[in-house]
């Protein structure tokens, strides 16, 4: 298998199980493996070097300090990396186990049962590398200078993906995901090269006003494609949700386009914590305005199931982590199965990203009248053009299955 996933840390006492899994660990094309038979070492270890481990596999029954306590430290220290349990867990252990780690900020996303099986291992390594995948891209960031002359130049760019309702097959939203598109050069950047500096450089709002005004005005020609309501979604940074005045200026946006907040979703993604009175009160002030309020990436990030229930969200977005290899993996089943029961209790909607294998789509449909799906298996991000080419063929591929 290729893999960016790289550098693994195994945690265990038992010198059997630290063989086997540096056997299969090998086997699978991994080059850097770390082996620690105590916990106290390998938190030390990774204390020194955190960006030294992609990934750290622990056991959860181990002297001194436990699997539980390493994991509860990983996340005090601020660990980036994904982290695994290497023991056998019931539904209640795996639930529990997720919910403390994503409150102490870890991020718990599997475990492999005993005796270890190559085959578990290489499912969890796929998992992984859609978990950090964002960590590694190769290419620069965008430097102050190319960000300023992308937004001056009216390069930021709508791209279109749906969610789609899988027992009624039609577009329920539209996700709006932004490219920057230099036609001199013909060039599209992806998210990950201009984003996070974008954050970094405070002109994050400049790049997502960009967005947000030429997507509701093609909204427009795309809406009339389709035969039934759909509303826009768009990302919104937890940074942007300091700007009080943030509602106010997307309404004015809005009432220009001749939309109104009730068409649009806010896709509020996980990886920073929503913790502060001010994020809370312009959260609240969106939901009053009328707009529907997602959490995107729900699995990657900080926000436990109490948040969910507590904070005005309207839609929670399963990361594609969960959902990689999902039917044969049962720590993303237990946890969509959690998901999907307070999804129903507290009315929200749910979508499944990333579902990019028939595989995923098969098992997923067992939830069908719960859960919308996106992902590139069904359409993947798409220019307006190219967009609405997808929406007359998805409408007749409707038509004639009907």
């Amino acid at each position: 298998m290729t893999v960016k996933v790289n550098k693994i840390m195994v945690v265990d006492d038992s010198q059997a199980i630290l063989m086997v899994m540096t056997a299969i660990l090998t086997e699978l094309g991994i080059t850097q493996i770390t082996c620690c038979n105590d916990a106290k070492q390998a938190l030390k270890k990774i204390r020194q070097a955190p960006n030294q481990y992609d990934a750290v596999f622990t056991d959860l029954n181990m002297p001194e300090m436990d699997g539980m306590e390493l994991i509860r430290q990983l996340g005090e220290i601020k660990y980036a990396g994904g982290v695994a349990i290497i023991s056998e867990m019931d539904n209640k252990v795996i639930d529990l186990a997720a919910n403390l780690a994503r409150q102490c900020n870890a991020h718990l996303i599997g475990n492999i049962t005993k005796p270890v099986q190559l085959t578990e291992v290489d499912r969890l390594l796929h998992k992984l590398e859609s978990f950090i995948s964002p960590l590694h891209h190769t290419e620069a960031p965008l430097n102050e200078s190319e960000l300023l002359h992308a937004i001056s130049h009216n390069q930021i760019t709508p791209f279109y993906q749906p969610k789609v309702n899988r027992a009624t097959k039609q577009v329920t939203s539209i996700e709006v995901l932004a490219r920057i598109v230099s036609e001199d050069e013909g060039t599209t950047l992806l998210p990950h090269r201009f984003i996070g500096p974008a954050e970094d450089l405070d002109l994050i709002n400049l790049i997502t006003f960009q967005l947000f005004e030429k997507a509701t005005e093609e909204f427009k020609a795309i809406r009339t494609e389709l035969c039934h309501p759909a509303r826009l979604a768009f990302n919104l940074s937890p940074t942007q949700l300091n700007d009080p005045g943030c509602p106010d200026k997307l309404a004015l946006i809005l009432e220009l386009n001749r939309l109104t907040p009730q068409d649009i979703i806010l896709e509020i993604t996980e990886h920073l914590p929503l913790e502060s009175n001010i994020q809370l009160e312009t959260m609240n002030r969106l939901r009053i305005r009328g707009f529907e309020i997602s959490l995107d990436d729900f699995g990657t990030g900080f926000t436990n199931l109490h948040q969910l229930k507590s904070l005005p969200f309207t839609e929670i977005k399963i990361d594609r982590s969960l959902i990689t290899h999902v039917e044969s993996d049962r720590f993303s089943q237990v946890i969509i199965d959690s998901l999907v029961d307070i999804a129903q209790n507290e009315r929200l909607s749910i979508v499944a990203e990333g579902v990019e294998r028939i595989e995923e789509l098969q098992y997923l449909d067992r939830y069908k009248h719960n859960l919308l799906m996106q992902g590139y298996l069904i359409c993947r991000p798409k220019p307006k053009q190219e967009f609405i080419r997808w929406i007359h063929s998805w409408l007749r591929m409707m038509n004639s299955n009907s």
